[in-house]
């Protein structure tokens, strides 16, 4: 049978973040005791300062390992196998990564936290649902108009809401160490069908335009996106998003026993609430 015993205290690092704050939601509405882990947390977490993360760590039992700015940049896995064993030494011993698809780095990290001897468990999620609604991609959205350095390849968007519920669980429940979850939505789009599900949500004329991968770069150089970030971003949607990653996933099933949430989903429900819509956005 298993455990619902709750940690006595979880750190959720990225915990305002996109999938951290929803993660904490759940975590507290099961009644479980959180820390969030951010640089204007009661106790500052960073990624880039390694003596805040003892503190941080000090009467945690789990933790849920989100790394910024994506576990791609070079030194990801030494800081996540640092930060896992300092988690192990403290006595925080069950990890959860996120982690992405397809991405050799990201492997490495996983690597890497699994040699800490924590109890880990991966999540490979796909693109979010919600990079159109909260995230990179809004402001485009916006403007009638995404482009990107991506043709006709297929993504399974995946809801956050689904990842952050899968997070909880198994950060709440034993029976998931050492085991690794490939979450996806149910069915595999591209932007174009993906902008187009948008428009059609709010009556609006979304355009999706494919562009060469230095256009997309110029354009982010212009809009004063440091270099770093630039090159990361290229990379990503120029490597992740060749097909590699063109197939579905069924991790959220196997954690909670449900069908992902299809894309449609949270589109009606983010449309409902004028993200969208360019009046009540400014």
């Amino acid at each position: 049978m298993t455990s619902t015993t709750s940690p006595a205290l979880t750190l959720v690092l990225g915990g305002t973040g996109k999938t951290g704050r929803r993660v904490v939601r759940r975590l507290t509405g099961r009644g479980h005791m959180v820390r969030i882990g951010s640089r204007s947390g009661g106790i500052p977490f960073d990624w880039n300062d390694s003596t805040t993360w003892q503190p941080a760590l000090t009467g945690v039992d789990a933790v849920y390992v989100s790394y910024q700015p994506d576990l791609a940049v070079p030194g990801a896995p030494e800081a996540i196998g640092a930060f896992a064993e300092i988690a192990v030494r403290t006595g925080a011993r069950r990890l959860v990564l996120l982690s992405g698809r397809g991405e050799p780095e990201a492997e490495a990290c996983e690597k890497a936290l699994a040699a800490s001897g924590a109890e880990w468990t991966v999540l490979r999620a796909s693109f979010f649902a919600q990079n159109f609604s909260e995230g990179d991609f809004l402001g485009p959205v916006l403007d009638g108009e995404l482009a990107l350095p991506v043709a006709d390849v297929e993504e399974p968007f995946v809801d956050a809401d689904d990842i952050a519920e899968v997070a909880a669980t198994v950060l709440a429940e034993g029976g998931h160490t050492g085991r690794t979850y490939d979450l996806t939505g149910p069915r595999l789009l591209t932007f174009a069908q993906a902008t187009a599900a948008i428009g059609a949500a709010t009556g609006r004329e979304i355009g999706y335009v494919t562009v060469p991968a230095e256009a997309y770069a110029a354009k982010l150089a212009a809009h004063g996106v440091p270099a770093a970030v630039t090159d990361l971003l290229t990379y990503l949607f120029t490597s992740v998003l060749d097909g590699r990653n063109a197939h579905l996933g069924d991790g959220v099933r196997q954690v909670l026993g449900r069908p992902a949430r299809d894309f449609t989903d949270h589109v009606v429900e983010a449309a409902a609430t004028g993200v969208w819509t360019p009046e009540a956005a400014s």
